[in-house]
């Protein structure tokens, strides 16, 4: 895949230690020989292509995504079936949101360059299964900042835990330490973007297994519930179904709850964005963590209150994330 002559060579020129090839049928011939054996992981660098040994460095010492978390990234999910090709859900919803996270970060974005990597990636990637795709933008290097911009995309298997987790998870409430309205009048906090300061959101996971569960749901000072570390909230009263309101919140536009929300009142089930207090949410009929890889995991346990569960409607739910209903 030669890069477009429609691009800012410029910007999409490698850095000097990024020690890359120019991509050509032999790199994927030989990434696709690695991928029938197994391969764990596959890499691929905006203005390289992919790479043909998924070890091989690909970041500056001094990236700004690496030393300030200043950059942007989007994750889906990647079903490969056994002839070694795959699918990618909702590409295009996840590079829009990229590029919105990256216009939100005043970081440089090329539509077009990112949707060749990404398509020369999955011709690549033929370990059947679900894996994850993950596109990752940083500003560059410190010395040089936005002159080239990093971009990265990684291909890897989706892990054990997410796909055990689909079965139900036990959940534990964690303050944000800010009101469910904070966002309305501070939009410079990046609110709505996925950034790759990621750093709060991992140490609620490592909160959450500290205390013997699965996952954690962000709880505003005011006790209103609002999303995962990782993923969006969605909840059911009867027929109707609500998730957390976007704007004022903060919270990220979760894909998977939009395209969940699409199905199901296409087939005549009230949807909602509304705010909902940790005591309401656990008197739902059921409550649910999306995501785009693991999709939708039941809520069985949240703190230290049991939630109700009905296998059959989270068929129906997960039959709407899949686009399966």
């Amino acid at each position: 895949m030669p890069p477009s002559s429609a691009l800012n060579a410029q910007e999409l020129q490698p850095t000097s230690c990024v020690d890359a090839v120019v991509p050509s049928s032999r790199t994927i011939r030989a990434v696709e020989a690695v991928a029938a054996s197994e391969i764990s992981q596959l890499v691929a660098v905006l203005g390289h292509g992919v790479i043909d040994d998924p070890d091989r460095p690909v970041l500056c010492a001094d990236d700004l995504g690496l030393t300030r978390g200043d950059g942007c990234f989007d994750a889906t999910r990647v079903v490969t079936d056994t002839d070694g090709t795959s699918r990618i859900d909702h590409l295009e919803t996840h590079l829009d949101r990229f590029a919105r996270s990256a216009a939100g970060l005043e970081i440089p974005f090329h539509s077009e360059a990112w949707r060749s990597l990404v398509a020369d990636a999955a011709a690549a990637w033929t370990r059947p299964g679900e894996a994850v795709l993950r596109v990752m933008l940083t500003r560059g290097r410190e010395a040089t900042p936005g002159d080239p911009v990093t971009g990265l995309l990684t291909i890897a298997p989706i892990h054990e835990s997410a796909l055990a987790g689909r079965a139900g998870i036990s959940v534990t409430t964690l303050d944000r330490g800010h009101a469910a309205d904070m966002f309305t009048e501070v939009s410079w906090l990046l609110g709505g973007i996925k950034t790759l300061s990621y750093a709060i959101n991992v140490a609620a996971g490592r909160e959450a297994r500290r205390r013997g569960v699965d996952d954690a749901l962000f709880v505003s000072s005011d006790g209103f519930a609002l999303e995962g570390p990782r993923a969006s909230l969605l909840w059911r009263f009867g027929d109707r179904l609500a998730t957390t309101p976007i704007d004022g919140t903060g919270i990220l536009a979760s894909i998977t709850q939009a395209v969940v929300f699409e199905h199901a009142a296409a087939e005549g089930v009230s949807v909602s964005y509304e705010l909902i207090t940790v005591d309401d949410l656990t008197g739902s009929d059921g409550a649910w963590l999306l995501s785009s890889g693991r999709l939708v995991a039941p809520i069985l346990q949240l703190d230290d209150v049991q939630l109700a569960s009905d296998p059959a409607f989270t068929e129906r739910v997960w039959g709407w994330a899949t686009g399966h209903s």
